[in-house]
């Protein structure tokens, strides 16, 4: 039996599910949604017209949070703790994952100098937080790859975008949280998660914002041209700005 995983090229929920069933040794196929012009089919099994959808024998799941609990509760290859309470915490890192990605959205689309540096300001608050919680890696729980590092692959992908913009310290003395920024862009399933055209793709979304950060891309065009030349095989970026769940 073949899945169906109903995509977008930047949507960070979508990356998730492929994650988690490519982790897991599912075989699905992906179909990109334009979610700018949404074809009423695609309505008709997604109630909010948000990524990812997932379609199992004509039936569908919609919401990234309910794909990948339908996947652990049906497929083998646990992504998720056996022991209740860890599973349990898990699930509120998760949250925290999504929390995250929130800020990264107001971080690329911030109008002004100030909100800009606000969420510089949230963003590093979040990583300090993640730096108190890790072990000694390289994952979230140690030596596992669980689903806390499938959403949080797609939250450091930004990352390898914002660093060729400039440096903006959010990172800065984090060295825990970098060891697993590192790990998690070597993970097969992480890097695998989206398209040899992503690179491009957000690059144009992102200068299409017309926010602070457009700004100072316009201003770096030398950093973009590096961009849209490098290899995609570590392709590491996306956008909670296209409809995503």
């Amino acid at each position: 039996m073949t899945l169906h995983l109903m995509s977008h090229a930047l949507c960070p929920y979508v990356q998730r599910a492929a994650i988690s069933l490519t982790e897991k040794g599912v075989d699905f196929e992906r179909t990109t949604i334009d979610l700018a012009n949404k074809p009423d089919w695609f309505l008709a099994i997604s109630p909010l017209g948000k990524t990812p959808v997932l379609t199992v024998k004509g039936q569908s799941i919609f919401e990234s949070a309910a794909i990948l609990e339908y996947l652990e509760e049906t497929q083998t290859a646990p992504l998720h703790p056996a022991d209740p309470m860890t599973r349990a915490q898990h699930r509120g890192w998760i949250e925290f994952g999504s929390a995250t990605l929130n800020d990264i959205a107001g971080f690329y689309a911030a109008k002004n100098a100030a909100a800009f540096a606000g969420k510089i300001t949230s963003l590093s608050a979040k990583f300090s937080r993640l730096e108190g919680q890790l072990g000694n890696g390289p994952y979230f729980a140690g030596d596992k790859f669980t689903l806390v590092d499938a959403v949080f692959g797609p939250v450091f992908r930004y990352f390898d975008t914002f660093d060729r913009i400039g440096d903006f310290g959010i990172l800065s003395g984090k060295e825990k949280v970098k060891t697993w920024r590192k790990a998690l862009a070597e993970r097969p399933s992480v890097r695998d998660a989206v398209s040899q055209s992503y690179p491009e793709l957000l690059w144009t979304f992102l200068l299409n914002r017309r926010s602070h950060l457009s700004g100072l891309m316009t201003g770096n065009r030398e950093a973009v041209e590096k961009t849209s030349a490098a290899p995609t095989s570590s392709g590491y970026f996306p956008a909670t700005g296209p409809s995503s769940a």
